[in-house]
Formats: C-alpha cells, structure tokens, sequence
C-alpha cells in the first residue's frame, strides 16, 4: 500500500479549474484532468434512472469536446456505490414479464442501459476509478468499463444480483472474465460473495491499494495528470489499440495496429515529444479535435 507524500499531488498548479454540479454528481476540470464524483452518500451512491441520465449526458459532452485528456471517476460517503436503486425495478422501471412482446422489450432497455457503461469504454480519453467501500452490483458493471481502477483497503466488489434472483446484466459477466480468472468470476456471479480489495489486487482487478480514500484520491489524480502531459491523440490510438486486442486475434489485432499508427502518425509530434524530454519540460501538444454530430449539422 501506498500513501501520497507531501506535494505529490501537484496536478492543478497554476490551472484552471470549472465545476459543474448535478443531483447524481459533480464534475470539475483542472487543467485538462476531469474528475466525475459521485454525490449521494446519503443514499450509498445507489443507481437509477436520472444517474444513467447525467452519466450519459457527462460522458457525450466529455467524448464531443476533446478538451479533458484523462477522466477520473470517485465517490463519496462509505461506500462507492451500493448499485442499482431497488425502488426503481417497482417504480421508474416496469419490466413487463406478462408476454412475449413485453419480455422482448427488456432487450431494448437493457441495451440502452449497457450502452451508457460502454461509454465509459469508447470515451477517447482514459479513465480511472477510484474505489472506497462497496462497489456492489451496477457499480461493478461501471468500474470494470473503466481503464484503471484503485481501491482502499476497506474496499469490496459484489456481483448483487444473484442475491436478488437476477442475472448481471450490464457487463460485468462481459467485461470481468476479460480482467481477472474465469474461475474467480463464477464463484463471485455463483455466490454472491464479496471479493475483497486485497484479493482484487492480486486478481489484477485493481491496480493499487491505498490505506486512505484520500491517498487513493490523490494517487489517480496524480495517475490523470500523468496521461493528460502525453500527446493525446497518441493516448486515443494506444486505448482503440489495447481494446481491440483485447477481443481479436494477435494477427488482426498487429494489422489494426498498423492503420492506426499510420492513420496518427505525425513527424512534429514525435519532434516536440523528444524535444521536451530532453529540455525537461512539458510538451506542447493539441487536443483532440471536438466532435459533430452529422445529423446536427446545420441546426
């Protein structure tokens, strides 16, 4: 475990820094490290229909404007996140499980739902979670869409839906057997028993373990301010690379490897790159170029 120093965070020194602030979560931006907290811990942080809302929302607005080079996702309270909300499988959400049709429709709800983690996956920056207490059943399928992910020692991962009679179903059984050994993966979907941050560490799932939130918290920020010095359109390529070798063969995966690299490859940028390393000094690197949507072209 390891413990910030003193001035070990020093990712905001002389920056700018906006905030934004929803019922779910706040959002600020310190110089080009975006940090996404979620802000119920009166209410374990729990899931429902207006958080998928403001998650999706952040992550597009995050995905068009190309200005944040890393994104850092944390939580407050004891807990990171107890899941989805139970109240809303009676209330927001009605799964109609009286016909085929309305059976069929539970596809399309999931598959809105699933797309939004996904995007924690698609974004064009990384991102980092930074994990306190429980992360328990939804929260599990959100931390594992994300890059990087650190814990404190009171951490635990729960895959809560077998415990109320359900399948995950967001992607963690997609996303889990890719990061940590299948056999691990069903004794938790099986049981429903809590892996703890210790034994997630030596599984890989996460990459470090902190004895405080707040050295953890300062730890990925430090992490975010690391990658955001790189060039970014260089960390975009290595993410699509490492993503898509992660479900294509090595041959098609070193082929995909070579239309990306050529497809970004920029003699200035390798330039400036090598010139800052050896004036020690930060490069001077250009942003992602911001998104548009076709279809909102000209409105």
């Amino acid at each position: 475990m390891r413990l910030a120093g003193p001035g070990q965070l020093n990712y905001s020194a002389g920056m700018n820094t906006a905030a934004t602030n929803t019922p779910c979560f706040s959002l600020t931006t310190t110089g080009h490290v975006a940090h996404l907290v979620l802000n119920r811990p009166e209410a374990m942080n729990t899931m429902h229909p207006t958080f998928w809302h403001e998650l999706d929302q952040v992550l597009t607005t995050l995905h068009r404007e190309g200005t944040a080079r890393a994104l850092v996702i944390s939580s407050t309270g004891k807990h990171f996140s107890a899941g989805m909300a139970l109240e809303t499988f009676g209330g927001a959400i009605q799964m109609d499980d009286h016909s085929a049709e309305g059976r069929a429709a539970i596809f399309d709800l999931l598959t809105d739902m699933q797309a939004t983690f996904t995007k924690l996956e698609t974004l064009r920056i990384p991102v980092i979670a930074a994990i306190q207490g429980g992360c328990i059943g939804g929260a599990v399928d959100m931390v594992t869409a994300c890059c990087i992910r650190y814990a404190t020692q009171d951490a635990f991962f729960c895959i809560q839906e077998i415990n109320i009679g359900m399948v995950a179903d967001v992607g963690t059984l997609q996303r889990l057997p890719k990061l940590i050994p299948l056999g691990v993966v069903k004794e938790l979907a099986y049981t429903g028993r809590r892996l703890s941050a210790a034994r997630a560490l030596g599984y890989g799932l996460v990459n470090e373990v902190f004895d405080t939130q707040d050295a953890m918290l300062a730890a990925a920020l430090q992490c975010a301010s690391e990658i955001a010095a790189k060039l970014p359109v260089a960390i975009w390529g290595t993410k699509q690379v490492i993503h898509y070798s992660r479900d294509h063969s090595v041959d098609d995966a070193l082929k995909q490897m070579g239309w990306v690299q050529g497809a970004i490859w920029s003699n200035a940028h390798v330039q400036e790159a090598v010139a800052a390393i050896k004036a020690k000094r930060p490069g001077e690197f250009p942003a992602l170029s911001a998104l548009q949507s076709f279809k909102e072209i000209g409105l």
